[in-house]
């Protein structure tokens, strides 16, 4: 009954302190800008099995991408028995999912041999961060506090997983100590239990309380670091792939209020809605954490910081300033940074800093050439390149400001109606002399 009050009391403690967490992210996308209309569920399902759970964008690399997925696999099957030891904590049970059977027997042996392959996994990660130089792992981006954080991360995943087959391999010796029926099937934790034979049936006792209760408050810890951690894409990963855009890769929005001037240059007689019921623009394209969409900011929050969209960042590869991966962290340490004041005083609140210049540099946007490579590489299906265009938007739209060569551009197209720099009238002229011949 006593262990039943503290854990009790514990998942409270660890609810509250998430759902805290979670009602704060969610105040900070109120302050966001729509993006599209949610639409084609059925498509978005397969494209989440595909990426998100099938993992297919990972295994492009894969060795790190196989065991990539073995750690996303085995979390998704270990989720199982988190789910039990709540049951059993709450009520006192023992093993409560047993009744389900055969499919018991499933879930434990798959539970248990994942344990392993999840902790081999995490030691080849830890092992690559701390002792191999990856190129793609540095950038001016990643500070040491990042580095900290994937490292803590990775500890507490690795201990979670010696903490579950320790648990395991005691419940494995105890039963088979004092002879009762075990519940589930246990292929590495049976194995290696054999190092607990001569252990009386209390010391068993006491390792399996031991581990039981540091494998649970892991987790509760963990879940209430991560909202904190780039390892947040453990609970945003799957739902930012299902709410990607299902456009082609290229193909960037179109701003509304600019389409539809447009329309009524080429052609006046055109029936639009009238001007009274368009909403008026605030802000033609991004300059601060208030402009950008929900689904940017959705984005930057599952971004994995994993770098491999830095990594074939073609401008980024011949020696530019851009890092793409660096945009996403600026999105999220913005809306960190100037969310509350927004909250508290409203959208007139000002810092006198923005995300523009302050975060990211207008040389950093102009070396973009919106070739997709990155979000073709990312493997939660992040599309930087649109953040980056509509940041550009602002920059010409609302300052006037672009590099001499675009201005050049803008200026022909202004007055000749070509980006050349000669009358339209004349634009035939090279042909002049060319004989053609049509067989």
């Amino acid at each position: 009954m006593v262990k039943q009050l503290v854990f009790a009391i514990t998942l409270l403690a660890t609810i509250g302190i998430l759902s805290f967490t979670i009602l704060r992210i969610i105040s900070f996308f109120r302050l966001t800008r729509p993006a599209f209309p949610v639409r084609n569920f059925a498509r978005r399902f397969w494209v989440m099995m595909d990426v998100a759970i099938g993992q297919t964008t990972i295994f492009r690399r894969p060795v790190i991408g196989f065991f990539h997925a073995l750690v996303f696999w085995g979390f998704c099957i270990i989720a199982v028995g988190t789910l039990e030891m709540v049951i059993d904590g709450l009520f006192g049970t023992e093993r409560y999912l047993k009744l389900l059977g055969p499919v018991y027997d499933i879930i434990t042996a798959s539970g248990d041999v994942f344990g392993l392959l999840v902790g081999v996994s995490i030691l080849i990660f830890l092992s690559r961060r701390l002792f191999f130089h990856i190129r793609r792992f540095e950038g001016v981006e990643m500070k040491s506090i990042s580095h900290m954080d994937a490292n803590l991360a990775l500890t507490m995943i690795l201990l979670l997983m010696i903490s579950l087959l320790g648990m395991n391999m005691a419940y494995f010796a105890g039963i088979q100590g004092t002879g009762e029926h075990l519940s589930g099937i246990y292929p590495v934790s049976g194995y290696f239990s054999k190092i607990m034979t001569g252990l009386s049936s209390k010391q068993i006792g006491l390792f399996y309380e031991i581990c039981w209760w540091s494998h649970i408050l892991l987790i509760f810890a963990f879940a209430n670091i991560l909202p904190y951690s780039k390892h947040f894409h453990v609970f945003m990963s799957v739902p930012n792939v299902f709410l990607s855009r299902l456009e082609p890769l290229g193909k960037l929005p179109n701003m509304e209020h600019i389409t539809r001037e447009v329309k009524m240059m080429l052609d006046p007689s055109a029936t639009f809605d009238s001007p009274d019921s368009v909403t008026p623009v605030e802000r033609f394209g991004i300059k601060d954490a208030e402009d950008i969409s929900w689904k940017n900011y959705f984005d930057s929050l599952a971004c994995t910081e994993c770098g491999r969209c830095t990594a074939v960042c073609p401008a980024n590869l011949t020696g530019k300033r851009l890092s793409p991966r660096k945009i996403m962290m600026d999105v999220r340490a913005r809306m960190k940074e100037k969310g509350p004041g927004i909250l508290k005083l409203g959208k007139t609140f000002s810092d006198n800093r923005s995300l523009l210049r302050d975060y990211i540099s207008e040389e950093e946007l102009w070396a973009c050439t919106t070739c997709n490579a990155c979000a073709r590489e990312c493997p939660i299906s992040i599309n930087h390149p649109i953040l980056i265009v509509d940041m550009r938007r602002y920059l010409v739209m609302e300052e006037a400001s672009a590099p001499s060569g675009i201005k050049w551009v803008f200026s022909n197209i202004e007055n000749n109606g070509a980006a050349w720099q000669f009358s339209s009238d004349d634009r035939l002229l090279w042909a002049k002399n060319i004989e053609l011949h049509i067989n």
